[in-house]
């Protein structure tokens, strides 16, 4: 746990108790800080009281008196309208920051490297975790990845935080200047917490907070955004602007090229791994994540050889194209991450052969950008809210079945898979799972529970790098 002792006898409000809301809590509790904490949900408050955390009614806080508000980045302060106790919190003056923002706080002397994106970022930081951490150096990872910052453990001069940041959690965080800082891609997402795609945008581009040399940025160039990102940081010349790509050459950038990582940091052009035989790791986007791992790690001084062979066995993370079985020859990938169209275009990319299962909580755009994909979708199984609105937009392309539920869905499409020799049944939502999961782990937890109580025959799942598509392994 980190310590907090700077807050100790000054009162400090906690709104929202999910994990980082509560490890923020039990923080300043442990610091001798006064704590106002709450939830707007009970069973939260519930959870509170029995780890002994002091809760005070927020709606009723004279909020002259408090501190510091320590807000869940889930809950809203501006867009599209601010929480009352967010509010009435900006109205008196209080700060309002995140758990993150604690940790630059407390761990002033520690090394920062924060990375974010639209999609890949929990694959990226993992995969900088398991480099840096093979590597020897001392290594916390956490953030948005799901392990609350404040529980992570102290680091000194030579530590690194390696942090999952989200656009929210980019706002709420104030005083981390990341040593370095990485960009994956950017597309229309949560656009009605930040007012519009430019205040999405804006979010993003705070990873670069006074950023100066020798601090590095590593920036995805594969999307319109982030390329006019890369020029703009690239002219102003105030930090080291890295470029990487999954699928094009970025000179004095690091990029694959036919599956192969290319290492260009020194203008030489090095072969440094081909990424084709690491099941872990399929298709362009995850070339992308390998990318800027690599020049990430590389940035922080560890040597080309060693990040190539920590790549290597990378086991791969939950729910990103998780590789749950294979049952009589057909794979089942747990891919449940993949909560808007863009997501699911990344898992699509990379089969010939799909039985798919999308549906849930529909975002914005719904399948749209998806059209390409079709002619691999052998058929659809549709579960959810969005169920019959994607059924219209399917139909016209592909057989389509009306499951509703996960559990109805994943034998019928077993049987559906095994009409198809080589196909993969694939997982990959596009929608958000709140109509009926309480988040997409749940989601992906309840896939992989119903494909192992599945009948036949259990194959090696190490032979799935051979199945990806001609689109996925170039």
């Amino acid at each position: 746990m980190i310590d907090l002792s700077f807050f100790a006898g000054l009162p400090v409000a906690v709104l929202g108790l999910g994990k980082s809301g509560l490890a923020a809590a039990r923080a300043l509790h442990a610091a001798g800080a006064e704590v106002w904490a709450w939830d707007d949900s009970e069973d939260q408050r519930a959870a509170a009281r029995a780890a002994e955390i002091p809760l005070v009614d927020l709606n009723q806080a004279n909020w002259q008196e408090v501190t510091s508000l320590i807000l869940s980045p889930g809950i809203p302060h501006s867009f599209p309208e601010p929480h009352p106790l967010a509010a009435a919190a900006r109205q008196t003056n209080v700060e309002i920051i995140g758990d993150i923002e604690l940790l630059a706080r407390a761990q002033r002397n520690a090394r920062y490297l924060g990375i974010t994106g639209t999609n890949g970022k929990s694959t990226t930081t993992a995969l900088v975790g398991h480099i840096l951490e093979l590597a020897g150096r001392a290594v916390a990872v956490g953030g948005n990845l799901g392990t609350p910052a404040l529980t992570l453990e102290p680091l000194d001069l030579e530590g690194i935080y390696v942090l999952e940041m989200s656009s929210y959690q980019l706002e709420l965080t104030l005083s981390i200047t990341f040593d370095v800082a990485v960009l994956l891609n950017i597309s229309p997402d949560h656009l009605e917490r930040h007012g519009g795609f430019e205040g999405y945008v804006k979010a993003k581009r705070a990873i670069f907070h006074r950023q100066t040399k020798p601090r590095s940025a590593v920036i995805g160039v594969d999307d319109e955004t982030c390329a006019a990102i890369f020029g703009e940081l690239k002219a102003a010349d105030e930090q080291a602007v890295i470029p990487i790509s999954g699928q094009r050459i970025v000179p004095g950038g690091v990029y694959v090229e036919n599956g192969v990582l290319i290492d260009d940091l020194d203008g030489k052009r090095v072969p440094a791994l081909d990424l084709r035989g690491i099941a872990s790791l399929p298709g362009v986007h995850n070339w992308q994540n390998a990318a800027a791992a690599y020049a990430a790690c590389r940035a922080v001084g560890v040597d080309a050889p060693v990040i190539a062979a920590c790549l290597r066995s990378f086991p791969g993370l939950p729910h990103r194209q998780e590789i749950v079985a294979v049952i009589d020859g057909v794979t089942y990938i747990n891919d449940s991450k993949a909560t808007n169209a863009d997501a699911a275009a990344m898992a699509l990319a990379c089969y010939d052969k799909i039985v798919w299962i999308a549906g849930g909580q529909a975002k914005e755009g719904g399948l749209a950008g998806l059209e390409r994909f079709y002619g691999r979708i052998a058929h659809a199984f549709l579960i959810g809210e969005a169920a019959e609105d994607f059924a219209e937009v399917l139909q016209p392309q592909m057989p389509v079945t009306l499951s509703g539920r996960l559990d109805q869905a994943v034998p019928a499409a077993a049987k559906e898979a095994a009409r198809h020799p080589g196909a993969v049944v694939l997982l990959s939502p596009a929608c958000a799972s709140f109509d009926q999961y309480r988040n997409f782990e749940i989601r992906g937890d309840a896939f992989r529970e119903i494909v192992h109580g599945l009948p036949g025959e259990r194959g090696d799942p190490e032979n799935l790098a051979a199945a990806t598509s001609v689109e996925g392994a170039s």
